[in-house]
């Protein structure tokens, strides 16, 4: 069965010119030079420091580069491109076009030619991801995005929402895994932190899956022994995602000591993805 959704909490970024290709291969974690036509790769733009400052879904079509962004973010991620544009010929600017997913079994509904789609490159679950304008995504998907984001909590993928900026690392994201990180390029902002995490194997933590007796709100901390091993992001329903110390999971594991949340219990799984 498939299943659909337009994602109001997304938005579109555009950059056009020459040297959009360059200003980004120059930013981002990704490696530019493999994207293809029509393709999509996953990147995030990080501080010096390696931590996340934004995080998008890159899309190549014809001379067009199209930065699936956090809608929220869309204003503070332009002004970024802008500052570090400076005199190379690039015009950055916002779409009007609207954001929807679809995932499941089904072929798609039929789609005008216009209308952009393409696999989301982070994981093959997560389906296809749709630019179109708003009243074209109105007549073929439902006008919600709860559905989307349930199905990705469920997978224990980590959003834009869950990831506040310039505090989590690039792979304590995650984002190895989800292919967002390319360790063969040339420089980037914040290229030689996240290398380093990689070779001295210091990531310390991940987004890990959280099933609890009832919804709690983003930030609460879990426990273990009274000592924080985590907090919580975004959530559906019971089902959510926690941001865990991997330094503190073994001593939780033990049969004598319960992980906790507000004083009632919590179980944590790890995303059949993710490696540990």
């Amino acid at each position: 069965m498939q299943t659909g959704a337009i994602l109001n909490d997304r938005a579109l970024v555009t950059l056009t010119g020459p040297q959009a290709k360059e200003l980004l291969q120059g930013l981002v974690t990704n490696d530019l030079d493999t994207l293809q036509e029509d393709g999509a790769l996953y990147a995030a733009l990080l501080t010096p420091q390696g931590k996340i400052l934004f995080d998008f879904i890159i899309v190549l079509t014809g001379d067009r580069l199209w930065l699936d962004c956090a809608k929220a973010q869309r204003p503070e991620l332009i002004k970024r491109l802008k500052l570090y544009r400076l005199r190379a010929k690039v015009e950055i600017a916002e779409s009007h076009l609207a954001v929807g997913a679809v995932w499941g079994d089904a072929p798609l509904p039929g789609l005008p030619q216009d209308v952009i789609v393409f696999d989301d490159p982070r994981l093959s679950a997560l389906g296809k991801r749709v630019f179109a304008p708003r009243d074209v995504l109105e007549r073929l998907l439902p006008n919600s995005g709860s559905s989307y984001h349930a199905m990705r909590i469920a997978l224990g993928v980590p959003d834009s929402t869950d990831i506040p900026s310039d505090t989590v690392f690039a792979l304590d994201a995650g984002f190895e895994e989800l292919h967002a990180v390319s360790f063969r390029k040339g420089c980037y902002v914040g290229q030689e932190v996240t290398a380093r995490m990689k070779h001295r194997t210091s990531a310390r933590k991940r987004f890990l899956i959280a099933e609890a007796e009832r919804p709690y709100p983003f930030g609460t901390a879990i426990t273990a022994a009274g000592r924080e091993i985590g907090t919580l992001a975004s959530h559906s329903d019971t089902v959510a995602l926690a941001l865990v110390r991997l330094d503190r999971l073994p001593e939780a594991g033990k049969d004598s000591v319960a992980m906790e949340i507000e004083g009632r219990p919590i179980v944590l799984r790890k995303p059949e993805w993710l490696l540990l």
